[in-house]
């Protein structure tokens, strides 16, 4: 039978684990620190997210306000909320450097 103290003892370290990738803050809908510095650096790479998503949740036009509402573009905006709803579901980034930080 397997030690049960073990098993304690890895759950532990895998809440510790995601505790420390996600740190909990007043608004839940706050952008990662490391997702906002990868938005804010002008030189980042981009791609185009297509999907299939239900009209009637009026996504596009939801969009399109907030941007006018808060000046944030399109693209980030859709970063923001799926790297935010990602994370919270255990699946966080594995950013890797870029050439930019290298010493």
């Amino acid at each position: 039978m397997p030690d049960l103290s073990h098993h304690a003892r890895r759950l532990r370290d895998i809440a510790d684990a995601l505790e420390a990738e996600s740190q909990p803050n007043d608004d839940p809908f706050t952008p990662h620190p490391d997702t906002s510095k990868v938005i804010n650096d002008r030189h980042t790479k981009r791609g185009q997210l297509n999907y299939a998503v239900p009209d009637v949740l009026q996504l596009q036009r939801r969009v399109r306000r907030y941007n006018a509402d808060h000046d944030m573009s399109h693209g980030d905006i859709v970063a923001v909320a799926l790297d935010t709803w990602l994370r919270a579901k255990g699946y966080p980034p594995s950013l890797k450097p870029s050439e930019t930080d290298a010493p």
